[in-house]
């Protein structure tokens, strides 16, 4: 058989030709955690408006379903730090976004174990759980993406934040994995790494720090959030949301094993 030098791309998408009139994700099914708002229900959106199925989870039931109503998808109600519930998810995924996080900010030596315990399970191990139960599908379809929404913080450290800087970090190295040896299936996997996000967890972030630094909530966003970056902006989800719809899309099946700053400069100092 000749082999096509496009690579992934059909030959509808070559140059010259006539565009698919058909959405590019018909037919593929994507999950993504913490859907119910924020940087995953923006991808959520995004991965429904091109034609994906998506399974929106969350713990929060009734963003859950309003996000999987308005998309058309399939709401699954599920505690991440839950591993039991994790393994209920389902199996038959060509797709997948983790994306759930939560946050604590506090001095490393006043680091309260147990919250340190419920990131990582969250943030690492659910990761870990729904890429080992989705793999084997994606193997036999010899295609799948996966798509891990990391931060700068998985390429970078800050005070204050032991157990989310762990976990990020952490991430990075589960993407790189599932990326080599997802390799020969078909699979690729990918960080995307935003710096502050205009989400309900950035919002809460900005009162802790501003507990923690013992200063307003105003000065937290300019001198903390935005004070490394050369966009002196939040990003909005939907930012996000179009990296991770383009790591999904035609064109990006030698993208592997990378780490994608979406991050107005932060990581350029």
């Amino acid at each position: 058989m000749e082999s096509n030098p496009h690579g992934d791309l059909a030959p509808s998408s070559v140059a010259g030709a006539t565009a698919p009139s058909a959405p590019f994700l018909a037919g593929r099914t994507a999950l993504v955690t913490g859907a119910a708002s924020g940087i995953g229900r923006s991808c959520a959106l995004a991965l429904a408006a091109a034609g994906a199925h998506v399974h929106v989870v969350d713990r929060a039931a009734d963003g859950a379903r309003r996000t999987a109503a308005e998309i058309g998808g399939s709401a699954l109600v599920v505690d991440l730090a839950d591993p039991d519930a994790v393994d209920t998810l389902p199996e038959a995924v060509d797709i997948v976004v983790n994306n759930a996080g939560l946050q604590h900010v506090a001095p490393l030596h006043e680091f309260p174990p147990d919250r340190f315990a419920l990131i990582q399970r969250v943030m690492v191990e659910a990761p870990f759980r729904i890429i080992r139960r989705t793999l084997p599908h994606m193997y036999r379809e010899g295609w799948g993406r996966i798509v891990n929404i990391s931060s700068v913080h998985g390429l970078r450290a800050s005070s204050y934040k032991a157990a989310y800087v762990t976990a990020k970090h952490a991430l990075e190295g589960l993407s790189k994995v599932a990326a080599l040896e997802g390799a020969p299936h078909g699979v690729t996997s990918n960080c995307v790494n935003p710096a502050f996000v205009r989400t309900p967890l950035a919002e809460d972030q900005i009162a802790d720090q501003a507990r923690a630094h013992g200063m307003a909530e105003e000065e937290v966003v300019r001198r903390v959030m935005l004070e490394r970056t050369a966009i002196k902006r939040l990003i909005e989800p939907e930012e996000v949301a179009h990296t991770v719809l383009w790591l999904c899309g035609p064109g990006t099946g030698y993208l592997t094993g990378a780490s994608l700053p979406v991050d107005g400069g932060w990581t350029a100092r």
